[in-house]
Order: C-alpha cells, then sequence, then structure tokens
C-alpha cells in the first residue's frame, strides 16, 4: 500500500488530509480529518463520499481510481501552505 499524507492549513487552524492508495484493488481514499463516518453517499459508479450525521464530509473513496484519475499525479504532491507566508510583503 502506498500512503501520501499532506497537512493544508487554513485561517481557523489545521486540515489534515491523507490520502490512501491500495494498489491491490486500485482504491484510492482521501481522508477529510478525524471523523468517523456515519454514512456514505454514492455520487458516480464506484465514487463515494463518507459523512457524519450532520452532513460534513470525512472522505472520497475512489474504486478503479487508476481508469478515473492519475495515480502518479496525486501521490507525487505535497502542500503545506502557511497563511502568515502568503500574506507576507516581498521587498
Amino acid at each position: 500500500m502506498i500512503e501520501w499524507v499532506s497537512i493544508l492549513k487554513y485561517r481557523k487552524g489545521k486540515c489534515k488530509v491523507k490520502v490512501h492508495y491500495d494498489e491491490e484493488v486500485d482504491a484510492l481514499y482521501l481522508k477529510l480529518g478525524d471523523q468517523k463516518p456515519d454514512g456514505v453517499i454514492e455520487i458516480a459508479e464506484g465514487v463515494n463520499i463518507d459523512t457524519t450525521t450532520d452532513g460534513k464530509l470525512t472522505g472520497i473513496e475512489i474504486l478503479k481510481a487508476s481508469t478515473k484519475i492519475d495515480i502518479d499525479t496525486i501521490l507525487s504532491y505535497t502542500l503545506e501552505l502557511n497563511q502568515g507566508i502568503l500574506r507576507k510583503k516581498i521587498a
């Protein structure tokens, strides 16, 4: 299994996004934080959104992922944004 982790910062704090890819079953999972899902919504064949009872998104599952997206691209980038750095003026 390949695991890629990215931490994105936004104005209210940190939002952790973890990307898990299982080559054996060709499934990609984007974990959107630490909340446990209570339900699932299928938005397309093989694309599922995990939700909580209050409607928050907790994850995105993509089955047969290599046929739907470029796996090499999604697993090759790491992004960390710091709002303080983005707001700095360059002299």
